[in-house]
């Protein structure tokens, strides 16, 4: 089953490989039930509103809050204060408030954030081979 990994990942170097196999035994003998660093992260990007919110951010760099909730469709005033928050918390965006009259507030992403974005990308990798395959055993 790892020879399988590997092969489907293609051009891995050894250290990523031997990684792979590391994780890969850490699965097999862990029970999820407690800790699981994979659940952790879901819930730390999940949710309906936040992959949205940190997608606008990665498309323009610094949003205001009214261009978020311009841009993000659907979300209320009080979801999108709550998401900003809760992600300002987990240290992957940045608010920046200007002593201007009225205030200005800006969000960033910061190198956390930034760094979902290869995650992100291989996620859509993912999504796209699942969807063809599932179309294809229609």
């Amino acid at each position: 089953m790892i020879r399988y990994y590997f092969s489907y990942l293609g051009g891995i170097d050894m250290a990523s490989k031997q990684e792979l196999e590391k994780y890969l035994n850490i699965v097999r003998e862990s029970d999820f039930s407690e800790k699981c660093p994979i659940k952790d992260a879901l819930e730390v990007i999940g949710g309906k509103w936040k992959l949205n919110i940190l997608g606008q951010l990665l498309r323009k760099d610094v949003c205001r809050f009214n261009q978020l909730k311009r841009d993000v469709s659907g979300i209320t005033n009080t979801m999108l204060a709550n998401s900003l928050r809760e992600l300002e918390n987990d240290e992957l965006i940045i608010r920046n408030q200007y002593n201007e009259m009225p205030v200005r507030v800006e969000y960033t992403l910061t190198d956390k954030g930034r760094n979902l974005l290869p995650l992100l990308y291989e996620l859509t990798i993912w999504w796209e081979d699942y969807i063809k395959n599932k179309e294809i055993s229609k």
